[in-house]
Formats: structure tokens, C-alpha cells, sequence
């Protein structure tokens, strides 16, 4: 029995030299150390979206006759933080020149306008002047824009559903 425990204790004393030599090894390791660079770009974007200006009834005999028909819609812009956008509304898929008109699809125009002001004294339109000039966005959050649109009196239009698609764009 005496050379199993010498055994046993040859093997234990074996392991233990084996285990002590690694970590002498791993104690005795030197370190490096290195930097990563990480970088991004944050980019200049904006999105657009609308919401419908619908005038309701025009009454050209007796409420219209000589009183304007005022309604109002909505522009909605989301920019990159910093951003300083200009929104411009075209002029509309029946304008005669930079008169904007509705159509009752034969042939048929009743004339309105889209104003940056509740006011309704500056136009809103596709350049110059008539761009919408906003300032830098605080936040990422969408910045709400009403358009005031009115549709002036006493014009001499037969009944009918009048309508007209105007683009609205975002530049920046």
C-alpha cells in the first residue's frame, strides 16, 4: 500500500508543479493595450407630409357672392437637429400661370390661393419670397405648418366637386 499512496502522492505532486508552471506563466505575461477609433456622420435629412385643406361648400349665389371662402391645412416637417429647411407648395395641377385654380374635370375652374399667414397677406409658393423659411430644428421632432387657403367671393362657377393637387416640398 505504501506505493500506491507514493504513487498517488508522486502524481499530486506532478499535477501541482504542471499547475503552478501555468500560472507562473500566465502571471509572468506582458499586456499590450491599443486604441480604437470609431467615428459616424450624421446626415441633413428632412421628411414631408401633409394634411388636406378642404374649403367644405362654396355659395356663389348668396353666402360667396361677395365674401371669401377661408379654410385651412397642414404642412408637417421632420429635420435632422440644426437643420433650417424651406418649404415650398407648388402651384397646383390647374394653375393658369401662378394662378392656382381647382377643377371639376370638365373643364370648369374656380380660383383660390395658399398664404403662409393666418392673415392671408404672403403667398405661399414654390420659390423666392413664397418659400416657407424655417429655422433650425430644436429636435428630430415634426414641426407642424398650417396652410391658409381661401377661395375669394363672387365667382361664377356652375355646381360641381372641385379639386387640385399641389406638391409640397422640403428643401434643405
Amino acid at each position: 500500500m505504501k506505493r500506491g499512496i507514493i504513487r498517488t502522492l508522486g502524481i499530486t505532486a506532478a499535477v501541482a508543479g504542471l499547475v503552478g508552471g501555468i500560472l507562473d506563466i500566465r502571471m509572468s505575461a506582458a499586456t499590450a493595450t491599443a486604441n480604437l477609433t470609431v467615428s459616424a456622420t450624421v446626415i441633413t435629412n428632412c421628411t414631408i407630409t401633409t394634411s388636406a385643406l378642404a374649403f367644405g361648400s362654396y355659395d356663389p349665389v348668396v353666402a360667396n357672392a361677395s365674401a371669401n371662402l377661408d379654410g385651412a391645412g397642414g404642412v408637417s416637417v421632420a429635420c435632422t437637429k440644426g437643420a433650417a429647411p424651406t418649404i415650398a407648395l407648388g402651384a397646383g395641377s390647374n394653375a393658369s400661370g401662378s394662378t392656382r385654380r381647382m377643377s371639376d374635370g370638365a373643364s370648369h375652374y374656380l380660383t383660390y390661393e395658399l398664404y403662409q399667414d393666418a392673415s392671408r397677406a404672403t403667398v405661399w409658393s414654390g420659390s423666392g419670397a413664397g418659400l416657407l423659411t424655417t429655422v433650425a430644428a430644436p429636435s428630430k421632432v415634426a414641426r407642424d405648418f398650417t396652410v391658409y387657403g381661401r377661395i375669394s367671393g363672387n365667382q361664377d362657377v356652375p355646381a360641381g366637386t372641385y379639386g387640385d393637387t399641389v406638391v409640397a416640398t422640403v428643401n434643405f
